[in-house]
């Protein structure tokens, strides 16, 4: 038995011995230390980038429901349109049944920019020169637009507007680089409101190119090309869409109140100002498709014009380079709507009673083809070729458009409140 004496003794030398033996490694226990923590840190970032991709995730998917509910709720209420299509990468199929997609400027800006500035050299301008009074020359009443469209022979030919050049003494043409030169007028025509110049060709370097007007598309890009409020700005270009296609629009040509023609006309909201007219219209090739004619001057209107299509007008300027006028058939006659017969004239017309209106005959001209026919004063023409007639406008349109020279037609008439049916031979209209 050891005493507690002894046991101290033992327990120090145990200690002495185990501190030669075994020495603690102090280097050891702080690198194995500095791993550990190294190791908790990690498996910190692990667990954040757990719960980051878990949230992304989760996120995602409640993007998504919330996406997908939004386009719901637009389709529901037509904010998006359903004939919305997108077009597939490899282009495999086509919607017979959707509304074509008409090609603008956009992807063809720079080739555009090239022919504009080419056709422009062929808009000029038209200077209308009157003279005031017996005690001074000509002086310049008015300007507007015209197109170089043809060089022959020495000369070349302007096609502008009638009343751009009407009751001009004389008319200048004004070149691209501001020079004068004199124009002779060789036609007009009041009611399609076309003139054709001729000038010398010898400053005339180029024409313009005319395009076709029958493949238009309502929503092509189109060019106005004019010189807008006088010479100060001229070659001008304006840009917009064609906005409709065959548009009907009523002409009075004497300023009496009442439509004398109805002209047909591209619409289009590229801007038309005073001095426009006679200018260009051109599309998307640089090709001349209409002549700019009008536009409705209103204020609470914006961006209405209408221009001449091209394909209706180039056998009119044809006749009016080579003729001098526009030949139109003659029937005879001069006359006015029932409504316009003055009271103490009315007493002489009799009328069956489903007739509600017609052309009254207001005289006959001598040795023409309606005298021929045995047409007489106060009779009621109610009928040509079977086609109503109740208006001046109606009357020259059909013999106008649906007619020529030479051609026999049927008129039914009313006479003494019985109806008569002749037939005559047009004549040409000489004015």
């Amino acid at each position: 038995m050891m005493d507690n004496h002894d046991q101290e003794n033992r327990l120090h030398e145990d200690s002495e011995h185990l501190s030669d033996t075994d020495p603690v490694d102090h280097e050891a226990l702080e690198e194995n230390a500095h791993t550990q923590e190294t190791e908790k840190s990690e498996q910190r970032r692990n667990i954040k980038n757990r719960k980051n991709w878990t949230a992304a995730v989760f996120g995602g998917m409640i993007g998504g429901v919330i996406a997908s509910i939004i386009v719901a709720l637009l389709f529901s209420y037509n904010v998006i349109p359903l004939n919305e299509t997108s077009q597939n990468s490899d282009d495999t199929g086509s919607d017979t049944t959707a509304t074509e997609v008409v090609t603008t400027l956009a992807a063809e800006e720079a080739d555009v920019s090239t022919n504009i500035s080419e056709v422009a050299e062929t808009v000029v301008g038209v200077v209308n020169l009157q003279q005031q009074s017996v005690w001074t020359g000509s002086q310049e009443a008015g300007t507007g637009s015209g197109i170089i469209y043809k060089k022959e022979d020495g000369n070349a030919y302007v096609v502008t507007n009638q009343h751009v050049v009407d009751g001009a003494q004389e008319v200048e043409i004004v070149l691209n680089d501001e020079e004068r030169i004199p124009a002779t007028v060789l036609g007009g025509d009041a009611l399609t409101d076309l003139a054709v110049l001729q000038i010398d060709g010898e400053k005339v370097d180029r024409v313009a190119n005319l395009g076709s007007s029958d493949e238009l598309q309502v929503g092509e890009t189109v060019l106005a090309i004019g010189n807008p409020l006088g010479l100060d700005f001229a070659n001008t270009v304006t840009k917009g869409i064609i906005s409709g296609l065959n548009r009907s629009v009523n002409v009075d040509t004497n300023s009496d109140g009442q439509a004398d023609w109805v002209t047909e006309v591209l619409q289009t909201d590229a801007a038309i100002n005073p001095g426009n007219s006679g200018g260009a219209l051109v599309n998307a090739d640089g090709e001349v498709i209409g002549i700019n004619s009008m536009k409705i001057a209103q204020s609470s209107v914006e961006g209405i014009g209408f221009a001449i299509p091209i394909d209706a007008a180039l056998p009119l300027m044809e006749q009016l380079e080579t003729e001098g006028e526009v030949a139109r058939p003659l029937i005879g006659i001069s006359t006015a709507s029932l409504n316009q017969v003055p009271p103490q004239f009315r007493y002489e017309i009799q009328l069956p009673n489903d007739i509600e209106g017609g052309m009254v005959i207001a005289n006959v001209q001598q040795g023409s083809p309606a005298d021929d026919a045995g047409l007489q004063q106060f009779d009621v023409i109610t009928k040509i070729n079977g086609q109503e007639v109740t208006t001046i406008l109606e009357l020259r349109k059909y013999l106008y458009s649906e007619t020529k020279i030479g051609d026999n037609i049927e008129v039914e008439y009313i006479r003494d409140g019985e109806r008569h049916t002749t037939t005559l031979v047009l004549e040409k209209l000489n004015r």
